[in-house]
């Protein structure tokens, strides 16, 4: 197996659907699957800085099906009067997806192409021109990936472990709701949805994501209609069998504990 580095967006694009069979397993989120990293590949652009992308991948050809992937994006920030190059995970600092599961994934068919990655990773880290950071936030405990980096990477590597929460649908106990997966239906109530979308989230984000997934057929949108509006709303991602709300607005929603997720940051002035 042979570990490379794709660049660019075209490239990047490639290969989150070359990624798309290491990713297909019941436990892998919406977050993690190739609609929602396409969406955040093409996200509305800030004024500065300029964002780069790139694609940490193990395969046993160029042209075959990779062994493991990481798709990453960096971009120069200003921390603490210096300009640091911060290497982060896709769609990490954008819209939120649903709460309660760890978001991200750093997928490896086995031990040895986890090794790989992990050595592909901190080699492209490493050749970051002037001070660099390195977040990988949200992964599963226990991700073989992420503990091969803090290894290689050694004291200068800090593991943080979050307990999520979780957002639960009670809107059943509000009134009569009007549940759907029709996209057209949706557009009805979009305004409602977008004006109570998460924090920090740009509009032209989260509508975006909101159109392709319920393009898909895998968002449902839910109101408790009330009048010519909604007294409550959820937008819930469908995944499988699996439900996972994402957000909405009124009564009968309410948190729950979630999952356990961990990241790892590391700089280098550690080096």
């Amino acid at each position: 197996m042979i570990t490379r580095v794709a660049r660019g967006r075209a490239e990047v694009v490639r290969e989150i659907r070359a990624a798309a069979p290491l990713l297909a397993g019941p436990a892998t989120p919406t977050t993690a699957r190739g609609p929602w990293l396409a969406a955040a590949l093409h996200a509305a652009p800030v004024p500065v800085p300029r964002v780069r992308h790139r694609a940490v991948v193990v395969d046993a050809h160029q042209q075959g099906r990779p062994d493991g992937a990481a798709l990453l994006s960096s971009a120069p920030v200003l921390h603490r009067g210096r300009r640091v190059t911060v290497h982060r995970l896709l769609g990490d600092g954008g819209p939120p997806g649903p709460p309660g599961v760890a978001p991200r994934r750093l997928p490896a068919a086995d031990a040895d192409a986890a090794a790989l990655l992990a050595d592909g990773v901190v080699d492209m880290v490493l050749g970051t021109r002037g001070p660099w950071q390195l977040e990988l936030t949200g992964l599963p405990l226990g991700d073989p990936v992420l503990a091969a980096v803090g290894a290689r990477l050694g004291t200068g590597a800090v593991f943080r472990t979050t307990r999520s929460r979780a957002l639960v649908d009670g809107l059943d106990d509000v009134g009569p709701v009007r549940r759907s997966t029709d996209p057209g239906e949706l557009e009805r109530w979009l305004p409602a949805f977008l004006a109570h979308r998460p924090a920090r989230s740009r509009l032209a984000d989260v509508r975006t994501l909101i159109r392709v997934h319920a393009a898909a057929g895998v968002l449902e949108h839910a109101v408790v209609p009330a009048g010519d509006g909604a007294r409550a709303g959820l937008l819930t991602l469908l995944d499988g069998a699996a439900r996972r709300p994402w957000f909405g607005f009124g009564p009968g929603l309410h948190d729950a504990p979630g999952q356990p997720w961990v990241s790892l940051v590391a700089d280098s002035r550690g080096r």
